[in-house]
Formats: structure tokens, sequence, C-alpha cells
């Protein structure tokens, strides 16, 4: 028996902006498979030092795609990580940049315990787009789409979307 055809969907953003709650719902709706980059470099060790002006762990990014590329050539995986130019563009049929207002991620964010520099330049890419930027230049224009996510209604809007877009895209490729 043929296996299905599943996408492979990258959520990306600033930290704080909601990738994960986003991420993890959307796995349950849709049985695609939920990958967490931060968790997966921390099971792994995938690590190659550590940035003391942050205060966290340097990610071996080649070892990352290592370790993933098996199961995105298989499909049918949700990657969640706050940047996104370290993966190959053919992984993903689709990229969401989730955006979130700056002093609805500062809140966020210092509730999580950012402080000082870290704190500033995250709020500072939100502000100048970077993480949307960085989406537009490694991915074909027409796949990354920007939502946004600020309240409890985007949160339920993006899911409602993904799930269709999903849905949509099983049939077309099955």
């Amino acid at each position: 028996m043929k296996m299905r055809k599943r996408p492979n969907v990258l959520l990306t953003g600033t930290p704080g902006v909601g990738k994960t709650t986003l991420g993890k719902e959307l796995a349950q709706r849709t049985g695609l498979t939920y990958v967490n980059i931060g968790d997966l470099a921390q099971e792994g060790q995938l690590y190659d030092g550590y940035d003391e002006e942050y205060q966290c762990p340097i990610l071996d990014e080649d070892r990352v795609v290592d370790e993933l590329d098996e199961k995105m050539v298989e499909g049918g995986a949700i990657v969640d990580y706050h940047g996104c130019d370290l993966f190959p563009e053919r992984w993903f049929h689709i990229v969401f940049v989730l955006r979130t207002d700056n002093t609805q991620l500062y809140t966020r964010l210092e509730s999580r315990g950012y402080a000082g520099k870290k704190l500033q330049d995250n709020v500072q890419c939100e502000i100048f787009q970077t993480i949307y930027e960085e989406a537009m230049e490694a991915y074909s224009e027409e796949i990354v789409h920007q939502l946004s996510s600020n309240t409890p209604e985007d949160l339920e809007r993006n899911l409602e979307q993904i799930v269709q877009w999903i849905e949509q895209w099983m049939k077309d490729h099955n």
C-alpha cells in the first residue's frame, strides 16, 4: 500500500510569538509530527559551544539538518524554530512567519526571563521584520506567509487556516 504524501510546514518567527503553542495544536488536529528544533537539539546535544552574551547554547546547524533530513524527505512534519535560513528550501511546502505586536512580545519575553541585550535584540528583530525577510530570501516567495499572533482569536484563526491548507494540500497530492 502506498504511503500517503503529507506536507512539511515551517513555523518561524521571533521567540515569544506563539510558534510552539500553534505547532503543538496543529499536530494534534492534523496528525502531522511536531518537531521543536530547540528540543531536538537538547535531546541530541546538537550544539557547537555556548554563547556567553545571550546565555544559551549555540546550535550546530549542520548536525540539526543531518538529524532531520530523513524525516523531512518522508513528509508530514511541522517544524518550529526562530530561524529559517539553515533549512534546505526543498524541505518545506509552506512557511508561516508568526508576527506579534512589540509591546506584547516584550511582555511575553520578559515573563520567560529574557532581559537586557537578549530582550532588546529579540524585540528589535520583530520590529525590523528580520525573520520575515530571512524567510523571503530563503524560500520561494509564494510559499511564505505572515500570520498575526497576538490574541487567542488569532491563534484559532491561524489554526483553522493552516489545517484547511494542509487538508487541501493532501487532497491535491494524493
